[in-house]
């Protein structure tokens, strides 16, 4: 093996003045690549035009929310600390208090709810979740402005 020079580092001080800068950038990198996927609803209710249950997050990640106010689409999927029960309690009483009108409902193990109000309808998807609370996909569009009657035939 060869020996240092004289006045060189040798491995063993290299190793140690490297491990805790390595350590350090590790650190660094990974909390920069951390992101928040959750928002606090606080204030989302003016963006949405709706009440959301207390202490609901918006799960960026997942959501797609286009316009704001009474006239949002799209869909919010969101993080709740209630069981699904009281979720499902929560968009029965207060959905229709807000002028939506109930048209579908149905409870499970996954329940879901459906809401017209004037041109648009509102689903409500609710679950429980993994951990603890549970998860509500709120789907808001314009009502289907195709024919509700049978389909025409075709002439033979």
């Amino acid at each position: 093996m060869l020996s240092p020079l004289p006045g060189q580092p040798t491995m063993f001080h290299m190793n140690k003045l490297l491990a805790p800068l390595a350590l350090g950038a590790c650190l660094l990198i990974g909390a920069c690549s951390t992101t928040q996927e959750t928002v606090s609803t606080t204030g989302s209710e003016a963006m949405v035009g709706s009440i959301l249950p207390t202490g609901s997050k918006i799960n960026n990640a997942q959501s797609l929310i286009m316009g704001s106010g009474e006239n949002w689409v799209g869909r919010m999927v969101l993080e709740v600390k209630q069981d699904s029960a009281g979720v499902y309690n929560f968009f029965l009483d207060n959905y229709p208090a807000q002028g939506w009108t109930l048209v579908s409902a149905v409870r499970g193990k996954t329940s879901l709810l459906v809401f017209t109000k004037a041109d648009r309808s509102a689903t409500v998807e609710i679950s429980d979740a993994t951990l603890s609370g549970s998860s509500a996909v709120l789907t808001v569009s314009p009502k289907s402005t195709l024919p509700t009657g049978p389909a025409p035939q075709r002439a033979r």
